[in-house]
């Protein structure tokens, strides 16, 4: 923004004017804003309807009845704790192994171009193939999982039929898609560290976990949080994998709440309700990300 003085003296007022970038921004800005701002507000107001699909349609004020029931149903709080269960094993298995994969792949001296390149092939798959492929695998019949568990004796009976084995096998398949991602964003903070001050605590005696836990982890520890908050974000509205392979079965055992909306506005055609559970997966994951960057925050006050 560029200032000019109309009044010619040196007390006149100050008239702020756009700069040339601005004036040409301005269009593209307005047409998005237009873009994102409408759909938003349109949710919103759904959210406080019952919506009608038959002739048209149809909107019916309903107050606040979508969200009470959102608040209220059963099933919508099931799907919740699903999406829990499902949120805390994938984030956290991935952030574990993602970092214990970085810390191995930084160590190594020769082929660590070639070995990155391959432990990230699984990141560059269609979450819908790696469900697809996922489903073949655990097929009772031909699949090479279910075969080697059968012969081994730890799972007997039906991987995708059962409830816990069901849930498992999902959140395992996120976590083979994903966790090359938390490795990449990880490795990329161990190759910013400065190696002068690591190889000084390493002359000074300094062995490899202590130099881990005092230098290394409080260094990365904001490229972790940056990594734990763009999975979350993923995580919370996870959906292509689950369709494909269980749609929400067995028995509800995986029917997280991205499958419980989906349901909810394309099966029983209840947008108006669909709109309200939309409105709060956004309302958590606003939580989440302000949350993650308090923390962040909080660690370069830190520093």
């Amino acid at each position: 923004m560029s200032t000019a003085n109309p009044g010619g003296g040196k007390g006149g007022a100050r008239r702020l004017v756009p700069s040339f970038e601005a004036r040409m921004l301005l269009p593209a800005l307005l047409l998005l804003a237009a873009i994102s701002l409408f759909p938003f507000f349109y949710i919103i107001y759904m959210s406080f309807n019952e919506v009608s699909l038959i002739g048209g349609v149809d909107f019916e004020w309903v107050g606040l009845e979508n969200w009470v029931e959102m608040f209220t149903d059963p099933n919508v709080r099931n799907s919740w704790i699903t999406s829990g269960v499902y949120f805390i094993a994938t984030v956290g298995l991935e952030m574990v192994l993602g970092i214990g994969i970085a810390l191995l792949v930084h160590e190594l001296v020769w082929g660590k171009n070639l070995v990155l390149s391959m432990l990230l092939l699984p990141m560059f798959v269609a979450p819908v193939i790696v469900g697809l492929l996922g489903r073949f695998l655990v097929d009772s019949t031909y699949g090479l999982y279910a075969w080697f568990l059968e012969s081994t004796g730890l799972i007997t009976w039906e991987i995708l039929g059962s409830k816990t084995s069901a849930l498992m096998a999902v959140i395992l398949m996120d976590v083979w898609e994903w966790t090359p991602l938390i490795t990449l964003i990880v490795l990329a903070g161990l190759s910013s560290m400065p190696q002068t001050v690591l190889e000084a605590a390493k002359v000074d005696g300094a062995n490899y976990f202590q130099r881990l836990r005092h230098m290394v982890a409080p260094l990365i520890s904001g490229v972790v949080v940056v990594a734990l908050l763009i999975r979350s974000m993923d995580a919370i509205r996870y959906y292509d994998i689950i369709s494909v392979t269980t749609n929400g079965g067995p028995a509800d055992a995986t029917k997280v709440i991205p499958i419980r909306l989906y349901e909810t506005a394309f099966r029983f055609q209840e947008l108006g309700y669909a709109a309200a559970i939309g409105l709060g997966m956004l309302a958590f994951s606003i939580l989440v990300a302000n949350l993650f960057m308090r923390i962040l925050r909080g660690q370069e006050r830190a520093r």
